[in-house]
């Protein structure tokens, strides 16, 4: 492959991956968000292929991009449509590279977690229960797998000095000088690769809009580039056209975002989509503007834990828990009209099963409020639907309602008994439904106003 002398720097960066690629066999592994600097390196990683004879292409290559389930839906085709154009690219020039989308686990994605058990949204500045559920721990297990597989694995990362004073804080210090390759320092058989370390900010454009702005894979950089800008996102409308490489350098360092992220104030992000012509994001804008207002609305939250204990703040008022069995209703509620609105896949069926069964252990006694739900909304029946049999009638539930309040007994109490007892009545073995028993009645928050009395008494 004939070299481009036009961009010194990456010629550099090709030619040491080639030595590193023929070094040894390890895999390489590299993470792919569809931003800049990752297809900065995959289109590196393809030109280093490129240039080596297909005979010695032996080592095995892995592009890995985590869907977390609530990206925003314009960067989610994209990556998914370029991960699909990588594999048909490999196929086709025999590249031995195989580019894979990876999940969170269904019982840990963000809406399993907030509709389904009730999580608290995220929030600043230290509650952020997602990045490790919905990316950091998948792409450790996937390389955790490749490492059980081969043994040794190294990773590459897109990593560059100049894309701020912390990046550039956080490489060096992991550098060790004169090695190209360093350990990983959570994986014991994992080498880091940074190859990309010293490029400029104003060289990536620079370089991927070259050849008129198309990777070798089949994606358009200008696309790419107008996602970045912000502009208008129908690829046929894009002012990628009008491109000047003087406007390059003033892109700045854009993040794309999960599109109901709470941890910011206001989604810049998804605004900036918004304000250039993306207007089909504006109800999503809108939902994820309303889970923020509901996080501190007491009517929406529990005033006990998962585990049932309770705290008091210095001013009388209880601390929040979960989300109640009601609110995660009213957001199921939202969010798959939200879903049906926009066309967009918002949450998935593995997921709404996951959730109906949850719902059933919280103490749902109609067992049926997830299906009847979507089939108000949709007016199709969900494949599960006819296994879900009313647990009691409506009356009867009622009833146990009026005769709760009579006696003074939460209702939440005896929903929990009750779904206790139903799921255990054909255990043979006694000592389960007792434990259960005994854990349900005796969680903190059943007990709290005498143990607190009991301590005034004591005082």
């Amino acid at each position: 492959m004939k070299q481009n002398n036009e961009f010194p720097e990456f010629e550099q960066v090709i030619e040491e991956m080639q030595l590193v690629y023929q070094h040894d066999n390890r895999p390489w592994i590299i993470g792919y968000s569809g931003g800049k600097d990752s297809s900065l390196l995959v289109s590196l990683v393809i030109e280093t292929i490129n240039r080596i004879p297909e005979e010695s292409r032996t080592k095995d290559i892995y592009i890995v991009s985590s869907d977390t389930g609530v990206e925003n839906p314009i960067i989610k085709k994209y990556m998914h449509s370029s991960s699909n154009k990588i594999n048909e690219f490999s196929k086709n020039n025999h590249c031995n590279i195989k580019a894979e989308i990876i999940y969170p686990e269904i019982r840990k994605t963000y809406w399993t977690l907030v509709i389904g058990l009730g999580y608290p949204t995220p929030e600043p500045p230290g509650f952020r229960w997602c990045t490790d559920r919905l990316k950091i721990n998948p792409m450790n297990n996937y390389t955790q797998k490749l490492i059980d597989k081969y043994g040794e694995v190294i990773l590459l990362l897109g990593v560059r000095k100049a894309e701020s004073n912390s990046r550039s804080r956080s490489i060096t210090n992991r550098e060790i000088e004169g090695k190209i390759l360093v350990p990983h320092s959570d994986f014991k058989n994992a080498f880091v690769y940074n190859p990309l370390t010293e490029i400029k900010n104003e060289r990536v454009w620079e370089y991927l809009l070259k050849d008129n702005g198309k990777s070798q894979w089949g994606v358009d950089m200008k696309y790419l580039f107008s996602l970045y800008q912000g502009e208008d996102m129908g690829e046929e409308q894009s002012v990628v056209g009008q491109i000047d490489n003087s406007k390059i350098p003033v892109t700045g360092n854009s993040r794309f975002g999960c599109w109901c992220c709470t941890i910011v104030k206001e989604d810049k992000s998804l605004q900036k989509f918004i304000d250039n012509g993306a207007k089909e994001l504006i109800p999503l804008r809108d939902f994820r503007n309303w889970l923020v207002s509901i996080r501190q609305n007491p009517d929406y939250r529990d005033n006990k834990r998962r585990n049932g204990k309770v705290y008091q703040k210095k001013n009388g008022d209880f601390g929040f828990g979960p989300f109640t069995l009601w609110a995660r209703y009213e957001i199921l509620k939202r969010l798959l009209t939200l879903q049906k609105e926009t066309k967009y896949e918002l949450i998935t069926f593995d997921e709404l099963k996951i959730i109906d069964t949850l719902w059933d252990l919280e103490g749902d006694l109609t067992r049926r409020s997830l299906v009847d739900l979507y089939f108000e909304i949709f007016e199709e029946k969900l494949p599960w639907d006819k296994y879900k049999q009313q647990l009691y009638e409506d009356d009867i539930i009622d009833n146990i309602k009026n005769i709760a309040h009579k006696i003074d007994v939460p209702f939440e109490l005896l929903s929990k008994l009750m779904v206790s007892v139903n799921n255990n009545k054909y255990n043979n073995r006694n000592t389960k439904l007792q434990k259960e028993f005994d854990s349900i009645i005796n969680q903190e928050w059943i007990h709290y106003n005498k143990i607190k009395e009991g301590l005034s008494d004591e005082d």
